[in-house]
């Protein structure tokens, strides 16, 4: 069997791998989608993604999906059946920060004509694409996390340091940080130049 070369930080764990082979560093323009991304990275914040990718169908149901709209609406008594459901991360501070982060996005969707115009203008609507050798030099941050953090923050989001941020860009697509000797990288960068 022909095992493509590919990055190491998936390990052996299925979820990851198909994560890594299928989504990871593809450029989402979506504003559902990008939104899930958020949900999920801000409720990963201290924790593995790993754990945040074996509970992701219990957020989507959990979370109506990830309609940015209903989410917003969540009042007190969803709040506590959110804290009672053991299939997700049940951190308060979190899920009241979800909510927020919800009607942040509503009111940048109506600033921008979408999130995803918003959320691409941190990198001049192109993807970065990084020329890394090794696991060990993929970074947690960079200038353009530091900013989209601070404007996310002046927008009233919550749990949008900028290792969130950037771990978002990375899964997005806003980066390419796929070492350049696995597939991933080669086909990314030819299939989204321009």
């Amino acid at each position: 069997m022909n095992q493509k070369t590919k990055c190491a930080w998936p390990g052996t764990d299925e979820l990851m791998i198909k994560y890594h082979d299928e989504e990871w560093g593809v450029p989402c323009r979506t504003d559902e989608k990008l939104f899930e991304y958020i949900v999920l990275d801000t409720f990963q914040a201290g924790l593995s993604w790993r754990i945040i990718l074996h509970k992701r169908e219990n957020f989507r149901r959990a979370l109506d999906n990830f309609q940015v709209r209903k989410i917003a609406r969540y009042g007190e008594q969803k709040i506590k059946s959110l804290l009672n459901d053991v299939s997700i991360i049940r951190n308060r501070a979190k899920i009241r920060g979800l909510i927020k982060n919800a009607q942040a996005t509503l009111k940048i969707q109506r600033e921008f004509g979408s999130l995803a115009d918003y959320l691409w203008s941190f990198v001049k609507s192109r993807t970065i694409v990084h020329h890394l050798k090794q696991q060990s030099k993929i970074g947690t941050r960079s200038h353009e996390s530091d900013i989209m953090s601070q404007d996310l923050k002046n927008r009233g989001f919550t749990f949008c340091g900028s290792t969130v941020c950037y771990a978002f860009m990375q899964g997005a697509g806003l980066v390419n940080d796929h070492l350049v000797s696995c597939f991933r990288h080669r086909e990314l960068t030819a299939n989204h130049q321009g």
